[in-house]
């Protein structure tokens, strides 16, 4: 099984005609026969998009643009839609996504205003609809579906489920747990923004109904609680019964207080948000702590061996 995701998803791409969305539309058409069907633009809905060499054997793939979210949804059965729009109009795209009824929306744009996804974070709380993101990798599922940059070379089937803050880290996990023969059954990159769609509890509790997730990696950064409520989450689960095998990391221990660390979350202010109280929170639920990011799969072969 996996979770988001799998090889029946449709997905359409915001944004398909630029030279991001052009590039990743071609390397997921290569992977595996991801299952792109249409692009949107307000203003050449009518025409086809060709896939170029970048799509492998799915080159001269083409794919038809429609004006609307709304309308691609209806024409072609899309449940998915994953957005390489730029920062101004980002919010946007989701929010059209969003009343179109789109299902799974995955924002990959990096620089959208916080007050811009204040609103969009309002709209989703109304809506069914779940989104990854914004300014993240995105969701793959092995051999079956990739939605965003993910490198698909990384990938095998297998039963880790991979939850990250960051993006580069989320590969080296990915990239960790196959040279260790175990695999993923999906990954997911929740992004690094302060306000985004998804949380980390939100992925576990999916992760733990999984029948095929036998243990989860778990990666975050300094800065904001999502961390410490993550790792109480797993511990009352556990109290419940329902428990896996979790690796998890801290990104950004050495960095200095009161000062942005790349992601736009990763700031830590008024003694909250620290690299060591993070850390603390996994260890008392019962998180096996990485010492380092090159260690993830060694730990978590460790720990499965007991």
């Amino acid at each position: 099984m996996s979770i988001l995701i799998d090889k029946s998803t449709k997905i359409i791409v915001q944004g398909l005609t630029g030279k991001t969305g052009t590039f990743h539309t071609e390397q997921a058409l290569a992977y595996h026969g991801t299952q792109m069907v249409a692009g949107i633009h307000p203003k050449k809905g009518g025409e086809n998009w060709t896939a170029g060499a970048g799509a492998g054997d799915k080159s001269g793939t083409e794919l038809p643009i429609f004006a609307s979210v709304a309308e691609a949804k209806d024409r072609t059965g899309a449940t998915a839609s994953v957005i390489y729009v730029p920062p101004a109009g980002a919010a946007a795209a989701i929010e059209e996504a969003i009343d179109a009824g789109i299902d799974l929306i995955t924002c990959i744009t990096e620089g959208i205003p916080v007050s811009d996804m204040v609103r969009v974070k309002a709209r989703l709380d109304a809506s069914k609809s779940r989104l990854i993101g914004p300014n993240c990798p995105g969701v793959m599922t092995p051999d079956e579906c990739k939605i965003g940059i993910m490198p698909g070379s990384i990938f095998s089937k297998g039963s880790v489920g991979v939850v990250s803050r960051s993006g580069t880290l989320t590969y080296e996990a990915v990239f960790q747990t196959t040279n260790e023969g175990l695999g993923q059954t999906t990954a997911v990159g929740i992004g690094g923004d302060p306000v985004k769609g998804t949380e980390f509890i939100d992925m576990l509790e999916m992760f733990l109904a999984d029948d095929a997730t036998q243990s989860i990696i778990m990666i975050g950064e300094i800065g904001g609680s999502a961390e410490e409520e993550a790792a109480q989450f797993l511990a009352d689960e556990a109290r419940k019964g329902r428990a896996k095998p979790t690796v998890g990391f801290i990104a950004g221990r050495t960095a200095p207080k009161g000062r942005t660390m790349g992601h736009a979350g990763a700031v830590v202010s008024g003694g909250k948000g620290g690299a060591e109280d993070k850390i603390a929170a996994m260890e008392a639920a019962g998180i096996r702590v990485s010492p380092s990011p090159a260690q993830l799969g060694r730990t978590l072969v460790e720990l499965l061996k007991g």
